[in-house]
Formats: structure tokens, sequence, C-alpha cells
């Protein structure tokens, strides 16, 4: 949607340059992404970002370097990366290799990973030390200096050829919130990419990208209606799992459906519940979940997601744009290229 979705192009802070809105695709990531990704390509979607959450999903750079041969003008990008997965030679050369598979259309970005590393029992976020540190060496590395990690020194050692020629033009997001991660975040890089809405000192940024989740409802679907179980019902489920991680039970139990989730979460040994709550993790909804469905979680779907009639939607988006949002990336849930299609429409109504 490079032509007729700047929405909001001119909303911008005095002395801050903005650019257009672009509208961008998310997917959990698949087997069936590459794919996806082209029907993306043919709805006219700017980018398309993939998750890096191994735990549930294939490598997300086998993914882009699939889609990357499938497509010829969407850009492509992993998001985010998430520093304790990988050594950082090994995201290098992986960007490096989409970069001569897909010249030009690659972006990367990066973040401390709360679902990749919470779904693995490790609570603790990444240092934004390490963040700095990992970041600077993976630029190094593709930039085919020597750096040093791990108390070890290192350079790409690839053919020529196989590095990108101009590495500076490739798009670096970092994820980012609070006052802290945001300083840091505007050290590295003048792009960010954020969850939901736009925290305060976005301004900052020359490309401010809000991941947003929901579903465009037909005329007169209800809230509980099948098809938004499916296709909204995993992205409601968040606020369940982002509550009770951050904040424990007292913080899930007031919310629409919250003892029903709760009855299902504390079944589960202490040791292994981190394994239930992010089972189907923005794919589809869990036991928990569904718990939390049927004891009126839906009731949420409009607040928590962007969900709501083909207005609605559209109002939402453009109020991202006048608060200075450059980059909507939509996630899809369960039919694919409807939703792609629904968001798209809506969006355009603007």
């Amino acid at each position: 949607m490079t032509d007729d979705t700047n929405i909001g192009s001119d909303a911008s802070s005095p002395g801050t340059k903005r650019a257009p809105l672009r509208i961008s695709a998310a997917f959990a990531t698949s087997l069936d992404t590459p794919d996806h990704i082209r029907i993306a390509e043919d709805l006219g979607y700017e980018r398309a970002w993939l998750y890096d959450t191994p735990q549930q999903s294939p490598d997300v750079w086998m993914c882009l370097a699939l889609a990357a041969q499938r497509t010829t003008t969407i850009g492509l990008g992993p998001g985010v990366l998430v520093p304790t997965l990988r050594h950082p030679m090994v995201n290098a050369s992986a960007a490096a290799a989409l970069e001569q598979l897909a010249p030009g259309r690659i972006a990367v970005a990066f973040g401390t990973g709360y679902t990749a590393r919470r779904a693995m029992g490790q609570s603790k976020q990444i240092p934004w030390r390490h963040m700095t540190d990992y970041i600077n060496t993976f630029r190094a590395l593709l930039r085919g200096d020597t750096a040093e990690w791990d108390g070890a020194r290192l350079r790409m050692l690839h053919q020529p050829g196989s590095l990108p020629s101009k590495f500076d033009e490739i798009p670096l997001y970092l994820s980012a919130i609070g006052p802290k991660g945001l300083k840091v975040a505007e050290s590295l890089t003048e792009n960010l990419m954020v969850v939901g809405g736009v925290p305060a000192g976005a301004e900052n940024f020359s490309e401010v990208a809000v991941l947003i989740h929901g579903s465009v409802l037909r005329d007169w679907e209800p809230l509980d209606s099948k098809r938004l179980r499916i296709t909204a019902g995993p992205a409601l489920a968040q606020i369940f799992h982002v509550s009770y991680e951050l904040g424990g039970p007292d913080a899930v139990r007031p919310l629409p459906g919250g003892p029903q989730w709760l009855a299902h979460i504390e079944e589960v040994p202490a040791r292994e519940r981190h394994l239930a709550i992010h089972a189907g993790h923005l794919v589809s909804m869990n036991v928990a979940d569904t718990a939390a469905w049927d004891g009126g979680a839906h009731v949420l779907l409009e607040q928590v997601t962007t969900t709501g009639t083909a207005d609605a939607v559209a109002q939402k988006v453009a109020d991202l744009a006048a608060g200075g949002v450059t980059e909507i990336l939509y996630q899809p849930i369960g039919d694919i290229r409807g939703e792609l299609e629904r968001f798209a429409a809506a969006v355009c109504r603007a």
C-alpha cells in the first residue's frame, strides 16, 4: 500500500521529519508464511515482518529466505531478533545471505524477546548493555570489520560477494518501551518498533513501527462470534499472558474471564506453567485462553486489540498516524488472505 495509504503523513511534531504511513504485515512464522507473504505482496503491503519464536515456529531466517525466492517487491525482515537466541555471527551471516537473495528489500529488528524468552522459562529481561554490545557487534560484522565477542576477536570470513555492499542502507529497528529502553534505542538507531500504541519519546525517532492485532467486523457481527474467536481471540489472550507474567494472579483476576483463565493455569505445576501460558502464542487459543473467552473475555476485544467495524479500524490507524506512527504492522490470524484483504480495505477507507 504505497500509493493510497499515506494516512497521517502530515502529522508530525515540529522539527521532526516523518515518512508517509506504510502498511505492512506481520506473521507468526510457519512453513506456510512464504506463501502468505506472496499474498501480502499482491495486496500491496509494504513489508512482511516474521516473528522469531523458535519454541513454536520454524527458523525465521529459513522462512524469510523462502519468501525472498517467491516474491519480488515486498520488504522482508525478522521482527524481532532476540540476542540470547543466537551468536551475533549467526544473525549477521543470515542477514547477509538474505540481502543477497532480496537486495534492497531487507530490514532487521531486535528486541528483548518477551515471548521467545518467557515461553522457555527465562523471566529476566536482557540487560540493555548486552543489547547495545550485541547490535554494535552485529553491525561491525556486516561491515566486514573485526569485532570482539565473548573475549575473542572475530570477523566474517565469507568469500567475496557474499556480504552486502551497502549494509548501512538496511534499516535496523529496535523494540523498546520505558525511558531506559527508549534512550538506548535512540543511541543505536533512528527506527523504533513497539506493540499496540505510541510511547512517550517516540517523537525522537524518524521511523516508528507499531504492531497491531485484531479483525475487521462483518456487518452486525457479535464480539463472541466463532470467527472472532479464531481471528482475534489469540491476540486478546495476550492480555492474560502479559498480566500474569508481570503482575501475577491479582492482575488477572479482575479481568472478564480472568478467574476461569486462572483456574486452568494454576492447575499446572509452577515450574512448567510458562509452557501452558504461552502455548498457541498469537496463533490459537490454548485451554486457559478458551476458558477466559467463554467466561466473557470477548467483551475486551475492541479495547485491547484493533478489532472493530471497518470505519473504526480505519480511525484507529489514522489516530496512530496522527500520533507519529510511520508504519503499521498488522498480523492476520486464521483466514490469512481474508484478514489481510479486509484490513487493507478498511485502511483505504480513511
